[in-house]
């Protein structure tokens, strides 16, 4: 993707769904826009469509260098003379290890940063604010209050916020985000940015917010969907809830819902892997973080590694998603939870990570992908 250049002549792309036909025109990217985003569709009947990332590592597995360019590149675009301390906040689930990645290249030139991502778990510690994000499939979001007293002055101090998503459609989550933060007594903001690999936006926040707004991003353009009426319409799997399921989580062991200022590779420190072994590296859910920083270690020691991640997300087959994997989530919440694009065989090593115990992994996926359980203790 490094050799790609940037691309300043819009460009058209399309796709023909079950329910419409989805019509972008990139403005501007970074990187080829085939080499950032894939379309599919949604089991969702509030939105049909979906914009799958390449470089994300959750719908598609990706390499870890990959992934850490997207991020650096990203972060490189945010303004270098925001007023601090900067509060970065990752949007769950799919961007909670995009937003950590932005943050984690951003703190190497600001030490007054703190790093905080939304969530649909709770942790039974304060909830600092809720918003909501109404097209989603799960749409109410919380944001824990920092346990750390350091990082808990910094968020409540702040004087700007960067707001990091996949992608931004219309703006609104971001809105949202914004006044939500605002009624719970974040009062010094001047400065908002909002950070996407892809943004169809339109500069929608800063004509609801105001000038002290900026947006940047890998790629911007318009979409169009025209839908047909006469489509019928998905069933979508219940995968909104936002509770303590059977396995709660330990907040000592977190890497992010609390808020965290510096980024430490913990995650099972003596696993030896070969040189040229393929392995794939999964987290799951909102625990991507941690897997992902051990999927780098990996990809040093020599490893052939590609990282990707269970999901929430109902996402039909056709398009970017070639294959799907689905069984119960690991938080004994009882709903379904996805694997894309990853075939039983096509690694010779999986390795899936969890916060939670090994005992709450679906036996049948790990079966299906022969794996092998590792579980956080950090």
């Amino acid at each position: 993707m490094s050799s790609a250049k940037p691309v300043s002549k819009a460009k058209a792309l399309h796709a023909n769904l079950k329910r419409g036909r989805l019509e972008v025109e990139v403005n501007s990217s970074t990187f080829e826009p085939q080499a950032l985003f894939r379309f599919a569709e949604r089991r969702n009947p509030k939105r049909a469509f979906l914009f799958v990332s390449c470089v994300l590592g959750r719908h598609i597995p990706a390499r870890p260098l990959l992934m850490a360019e997207s991020f650096n590149a990203l972060a490189a675009k945010i303004p270098a003379d925001l007023p601090g301390p900067v509060l970065v906040i990752g949007m769950a689930e799919t961007a909670v290890g995009l937003g950590a990645g932005v943050h984690r290249a951003l703190a190497q030139t600001r030490s007054d940063s703190v790093y905080l991502c939304s969530t649909r778990h709770p942790t039974g510690s304060a909830v600092f604010a809720r918003f909501e994000e109404q097209h989603s499939h799960a749409t109410s979001h919380l944001l824990h209050m920092p346990q750390d007293a350091q990082s808990r002055a910094f968020m409540l101090a702040a004087r700007s916020l960067v707001l990091v998503d996949d992608e931004a459609s219309t703006g609104t989550t971001f809105i949202n985000v914004c006044n939500a933060l605002a009624e719970a007594g974040l009062e010094a903001i001047e400065r908002i940015v909002t950070a996407t690999l892809t943004d169809w936006s339109q500069d929608a926040v800063r004509q609801h917010l105001g000038h002290h707004v900026s947006s940047v991003s890998l790629l911007a353009g318009r979409y169009t969907f025209i839908e047909d009426v006469r489509a019928e319409l998905p069933e979508m799997p219940d995968v909104g809830c936002v509770a303590q399921g059977n396995w709660p989580l330990d907040a000592s062991c977190d890497w992010g819902r609390m808020g965290v200022r510096e980024h430490r590779d913990t995650l099972a420190p003596d696993l030896q892997v070969a040189p040229g072994e393929r392995v794939l590296v999964v987290g799951t859910g909102e625990f991507v973080w941690r897997p992902y920083l051990l999927a780098e270690r990996l990809e040093r020691a020599g490893a052939d590694v590609h990282f990707s991640s269970t999901s929430r997300s109902p996402i039909a087959l056709g398009h970017a998603i070639a294959h799907a994997l689905s069984f119960s989530d690991n938080y004994g919440l009882g709903i379904p939870n996805f694997l894309y694009n990853v075939a039983p065989g096509q690694f010779d090593r999986v390795l899936i990570c969890s916060e939670t115990p090994a005992a709450a992994l679906d036996q049948g996926l790990l079966r299906a992908l022969n794996a092998q359980v590792i579980v956080d203790g950090h």
